[in-house]
């Protein structure tokens, strides 16, 4: 905060707007505000405030059915733009706008088992929300990056594909690539029940109105929610209220992490995140650059996904789960390929194996995990490498053993990879409520036993 001296310095405008700055936004006799001069569908610009804000700040439209919550979203010497969270707001020209400052939120242990929408209000049938002590802005940085704990827990999700080919350490950043239809959501309430997290966030970021209640009473579950806080921010709500959904998320987690919580943090989707990025930043003059999308979303993707991981030394961890909904089952669109760079590994569910009935519908040979190395043993690495190799050659050369080109005993692999892919698959494939409490890496090796040659025996993954 600049000293008294440096105020006095600033001349007549930059005194207010310092003055300005530091005044109780809720209890100032004095506040600092401006009107609304123009109205597009997309945004509203206002005049009188554009020395006093800064980009993000939030604003109070004193409207005839009580006080609109905005954002500012672009600053000219001319005025600034602003973006309501209400999509249906009702402003007219001459209306009043007062400065807020930064949207903060208050979270607080007995969150758990509450829905909220994105402005940390209670969006379920309970009482309002009991507010912490301490106001947390959305606006976060992250950890330092030599402050980081190291990741070296493995996490157990109970998921056999998972655990077996692309497993999870505590503090682990991964993302579930996959079109719309395949899957994403059953796979998350799957993960929301494994047994060695303390604390679930989850978020819904522009779901289906009617889905909300099925994944929070079906998928989640009682006993799930009560250790659970869901963020909702449904299709038909604003820009604004889908892009601060996941930033309310990262929050939530994050205070709960500094309390030394084993937290895991679910978004589904980042995607729609993006989209609602793309209206904002778009609205406030920024140019597409790839597929419609503005550069300002590129720069705000690592910012924003770089919060979650191992908290400081002595702290929680955030364990994330990000799911992509690849447009067109394309994953090479620019969010998907942004995301996947940023990210510790990712799991793709895959169209093709979803329309076998093979659920959940992993692709074990394009899921990849950053971190496999410190979850598995030496064995279980080697195993795991040879079933890959035996798991593509089975598949590439489907077509040929489709058109009956395959004769058994010329190729001893292809005959060993005939034996033993059939029954991988079965061993990964899981209904949305059959949990594996067990170690998934004895019931691949039970479903082998049989086969002329018999893998190494597994070790249960490495204790921490």
């Amino acid at each position: 905060m600049p000293s008294m001296h440096e105020i006095l310095r600033a001349g007549p405008l930059g005194r207010l707007g310092e003055l300005a700055r530091q005044l109780d936004d809720e209890g100032a006799l004095l506040r600092c505000g401006g009107k609304v001069v123009e109205i597009s569908p997309a945004v509203c610009r206002v005049k009188g405030l554009s020395r006093f804000v800064s980009l993000g700040d939030c604003v109070s439209i004193a409207s005839e059915d009580g006080p609109l919550l905005a954002q500012v979203v672009h600053i000219g010497s001319s005025g600034i733009l602003i973006k309501p969270f209400d999509a249906g707001s009702g402003i007219r020209i001459g209306m009043p706008v007062w400065r807020k400052g930064a949207f903060r939120i208050h979270p607080h242990e007995s969150w758990k088992g509450r829905i909220m929408n994105a402005l940390g209000e209670a969006a379920d049938d309970g009482p309002p929300l009991r507010k912490g002590s301490r106001a947390l802005g959305v606006e976060r940085t992250p950890p330092k990056a030599l402050r980081r704990a190291p990741i070296t827990t493995p996490m157990r999700t109970g998921i056999r594909a998972v655990d077996i080919f692309t497993p999870v350490c505590a503090g682990q950043r991964m993302g579930i690539f996959a079109g719309s239809g395949v899957g994403k959501s059953t796979f998350l309430a799957m993960l929301s029940r494994a047994s060695t997290f303390e604390t679930v966030v989850f978020a819904l970021i522009g779901e289906r109105g009617r889905e909300v209640r099925e994944f929070v009473e079906e998928a989640i579950g009682a006993s799930g929610l009560a250790r659970a806080v869901g963020i909702v921010s449904t299709g038909d709500e604003s820009p604004m209220m889908r892009r601060l959904a996941l930033k309310t998320a990262i929050t939530v987690a994050e205070y709960f992490r500094d309390r030394g919580e084993n937290v895991l943090l679910m978004a589904d989707s980042v995607t729609r995140y993006a989209h609602a990025c793309r209206d904002i930043l778009l609205a406030a003059g920024e140019a597409p650059v790839a597929r419609g999308y503005p550069p300002g979303i590129f720069s705000e993707l690592p910012r924003l996904l770089e919060r979650t991981g191992p908290g400081e030394a002595g702290k929680g961890s955030i364990t994330a789960f990000f799911s992509v909904l690849v447009d067109g089952d394309d994953h090479n669109d620019p969010v998907a390929d942004s995301i996947r760079g940023i990210l510790d590994g990712h799991i793709v569910l895959d169209r093709e194996i979803a329309e076998q009935g093979r659920y959940p519908a992993v692709n074990v040979l394009a899921s990849v995990s950053r971190l496999a190395k410190r979850a598995w043993t030496a064995e279980q690495e080697n195993l795991v490498l040879m079933l890959r190799a035996l798991i593509a050659r089975y598949e590439d050369t489907r077509d040929l053993r489709m058109l009956g080109g395959y004769r058994a005993g010329v190729d001893e692999e292809l005959d060993r990879a005939m034996q033993w892919t059939p029954r991988i698959y079965d061993v990964l494939k899981q209904g949305p409520d059959e949990q594996d409490a067990g170690d998934a890496f004895e019931a691949l090796a039970a479903a082998l036993r049989g086969g002329q040659e018999q893998p190494a025996a597994a070790k249960p993954l490495k204790e921490s």
